[in-house]
């Protein structure tokens, strides 16, 4: 297997997995009415069907790092794709609910082991010089999959099955898992360390908790008292895994890593980005379909302009970043998504598609420009020897950032509808367009993070100007 055709096909191979990955985390929200009426339950008693997937990658991915270091890239890639197919069809064939939450968590632990698995594999396989271009291919599924996730799985339960929305799985794993054995190298660190149980206790559980309170926050049938004292035991827990991180020898992630101050404020940063960002897969299907009146299949098509310019900014950045630095690029960018988010607020009954449309693809483009540009720079002055547990720290802290956007684009939203009628659609599109206005707000004061960076950040990346960098030589080999 020659290296050209391993840098040819990986990228590949790791974004089928990925799509199907980040798909699952949306496909289903749409099916969920479907599903209670086959199952004969409420449809909201199926909430733990989304919760679960996303505990289960809460508490797969920090282990993730350590297994592929331990087995190699390869088996643990391929494996997980196995858990995820198999699990995928064990979602499809459930019979009652209990069968269906087992087997959700189940493809969310093969699911968290896809993406920081396949970014470690990506690292290790590219230079630094050409890391960019790989990185702007494999982040286009992270972004489209959400995307599309709910007009794919609406379309699927109109013409067919809520079942299918779990089998369409089956020939893509199938064809990445073939791909996977071609073309997938394998890397496993020559020294092992021990699994930290103790951290991977305490870090999991907290993030689990923490997870699962974004996610269920705003319900009913927990009250405040009850929220606040769960969150307080999830905040304590991870403080609790600070202090174990600092003494133990081989802590499960290591938090010396944030002393990198690219990492740090591409990690640190996008966190608060993202929050901004995380937000919109929520609110604009309410401005679209109770805002604006709708159908669901003409809302989901109003989101596949972001996903068409998401794909066509790979083009784009490696020139601007070449030309303009990751500073500049970061903090003008992440104004510029602000905006965006901002003209939302402006879209009513009488906008014309068009406008909509070109607002649509302006933030595809600027968040496809971001996170390619964060998640880049997260490795620029990372050694081989550290990117194993780089990968895994930041796709961990991308998985919070995730809930914590989600709970905010419904925080917010909650707080202006407060007692408004949902059929009064002239107090329900303002009210959402105040809550586009907060996010924008939120996101366009992040950009302040990125004003730390130093006009020379970055260049290895860019420009493929290598930095001496400390640490020890690289522990990663194929095999």
């Amino acid at each position: 297997m020659s290296s050209s055709a391993v840098k040819t096909y990986l990228p590949w191979v790791v974004a089928a997995a990925l799509f199907m990955e980040q798909l699952d985390t949306t496909i289903v929200n749409t099916a969920i009415p479907s599903i209670a009426a086959s199952l004969g339950v409420t449809p909201l008693s199926l909430k733990s069907i989304v919760s679960s997937y996303i505990l289960s990658l809460a508490v797969g991915i920090p282990i993730s790092g350590w297994m592929a270091d331990r087995f190699g890239t390869k088996r643990v890639f391929a494996a997980a794709i196995v858990v995820f197919t198999i699990a995928s069809v064990l979602c499809g064939m459930a019979v009652n609910t209990p069968m269906l939450i087992a087997a959700r968590m189940l493809q969310g632990l093969g699911g968290a082991m896809m993406m920081p698995v396949g970014r470690l594999t990506i690292i290790r396989t590219f230079s630094k010089g050409e890391l960019l271009g790989a990185m702007n291919f494999v982040i286009i599924p992270a972004l489209i999959g959400p995307l599309i996730g709910p007009t794919l799985g609406g379309l699927i339960v109109h013409w067919t099955s809520w079942r299918m929305i779990f089998f369409v799985n089956v020939p893509v794993g199938l064809i990445a898992l073939y791909m996977v054995y071609r073309h997938m190298p394998d890397y496993k660190a020559e020294k092992h360390r021990p699994l930290d149980v103790p951290g991977l206790l305490l870090f999991s559980s907290g993030t689990a908790m923490l997870s699962w309170l974004l996610e269920v926050f705003g319900e009913h049938t927990l009250s405040t008292p009850v929220i606040g004292l769960l969150f307080a035991m999830a905040i304590g827990l991870l403080l609790a895994y600070v202090l174990h991180a600092r003494r133990a020898a081989f802590p499960l992630l290591r938090l010396a890593l944030f002393r990198v101050r690219t990492f740090r404020i591409s990690v640190g940063g996008g966190f608060v980005t993202r929050m901004g960002i995380g937000g919109l897969p929520f609110l604009l299907p309410l401005l679209y379909q109770v805002g604006i009146g709708l159908p669901a299949w003409q809302s989901g098509l109003l989101m596949m302009p972001a996903a068409l310019a998401a794909m066509g900014m790979k083009f784009a950045s490696q020139h601007l970043l070449r030309l303009f630095g990751y500073r500049r690029i970061l903090i003008v960018n992440t104004v510029c998504i602000g905006v965006t988010i901002g003209l939302y607020g402006l879209v009513d009954r009488d906008t014309p598609f068009a406008v909509i449309v070109l607002i649509s693809m302006m933030q595809g483009f600027f968040n496809s420009m971001q996170y390619s540009s964060m998640n880049s720079l997260a490795y620029a002055d990372i050694s081989d020897a550290d990117s194993s547990m780089a990968s895994t720290m930041s796709s961990s802290f991308q998985q919070l950032s995730m809930s914590f956007g989600l709970a905010a684009g419904s925080l917010v939203a909650a707080w202006y509808l407060g007692s408004v009628p949902q059929t009064d659609q002239a107090m329900v599109t303002s009210a959402l367009h105040r809550a586009f206005w907060t996010l924008s707000v939120l996101t366009m004061l992040s950009s302040l993070t990125f004003w730390r960076l130093r006009p020379e950040d970055g260049e290895s990346i860019s420009k493929g100007q290598i930095k001496e960098l400390p640490g020890a030589p690289p522990i990663a080999t194929p095999l």
